[in-house]
């Protein structure tokens, strides 16, 4: 076993045997807002198709297949919002209660869901899940590991042990210089889903408000800066929970989603394009 896959083992994964009946609400937010500048502004990532079905329908059916998930919250990018609302129709996804426009970064978007859950009367003891909808491809394991380290910690966020060393930079001049290098067991790069008791993450989001200077890139950065007593337990997550990032990053997502459910692209293609042949020769009859 390597190193790396020792780290991942150890991470903390509680679910064993049975997943254990949730006596509170667990709502999956699905962040869906990105303006993809990365990527195509013209193509939005969310509707890309991955696999033979847009990214965002990957991670909305995660949460739907978990039978533990109570209630799923969308936050889109309002110029999308209507397609994302009609494959939500199409598709029949049932936990779904609510599409919301999000804000220009994405700690906006979280804020906008945990205004709209706070609205709604959500408990402060709700296990609130946060996911990157462009991750599209997030282990069953790593969303019961997500709700079942709640029971022991206020937070939680699913991650994967570094196979690279990591340096720790500061700036000299016009140039960045190492100023530490970490402990490679010590080192996970941070996934989705990050999850939360209700009132913890809307007590860190309170306070960080206040900070002019509160720019962070994700939900846990929140929680660390704004409640430094509060743990992070780290779930074990996955190589293949990919972040779609860059067009780049889609011929490897095919691979993953050809693993995963069988979804052969090139067979896909094919199969289009014979049906078009064989549509064009009916219209010649």
């Amino acid at each position: 076993m390597t190193e790396n896959e020792r780290a991942n083992e150890t991470a903390m994964n509680t679910t064993v045997g049975e997943p254990k009946p949730q006596t509170v609400p667990v709502v999956a937010v699905v962040l869906a807002a990105g303006f993809g500048t990365r990527f195509d502004p013209e193509n939005p990532k969310q509707l890309v198709s991955v696999g033979g079905k847009p990214i965002v329908c990957w991670s909305i059916e995660a949460f739907e297949r978990c039978a533990r998930v109570s209630d799923i919250v969308v936050v889109v990018n309002s110029k999308v919002r209507e397609e994302v609302e009609s494959l939500i129709d199409q598709q029949g996804y049932g936990k779904v209660r609510v599409v919301i426009d999000g804000g220009a970064e994405r700690v906006d978007s979280t804020a906008a869901a945990l205004d709209t859950l706070a609205q709604a009367g959500i408990p402060d003891d709700a296990k609130i899940l946060i996911h990157d909808a462009v991750r599209p491809f997030v282990a069953q394991s790593a969303i019961d590991g997500s709700i079942d380290a709640l029971d022991q910690f206020q937070a939680a966020t699913v991650a994967y042990a570094s196979t690279d060393t990591v340096l720790l930079t500061q700036d000299l001049g016009d140039l960045k210089v190492v100023k530490s290098v970490p402990d490679r067991p010590n080192t996970f790069r941070a996934q989705t889903p990050q999850s939360f008791r209700f009132a913890t993450i809307r007590k860190a989001y309170e306070l960080a408000a206040e900070d002019p200077d509160f720019h962070p890139t994700d939900d846990t950065r929140v929680v660390v800066d704004y409640l430094p007593d509060v743990p992070v337990a780290i779930v074990s997550g996955a190589e293949t929970n990919l972040k779609i990032t860059t067009v780049e990053d889609i011929p490897t997502a095919e691979r993953i989603a050809e693993q995963l459910e069988g979804f052969n692209p090139k067979e896909a293609a094919r199969a289009r394009m014979h049906a078009l042949l064989a549509q064009a020769a009916g219209q010649m009859r």
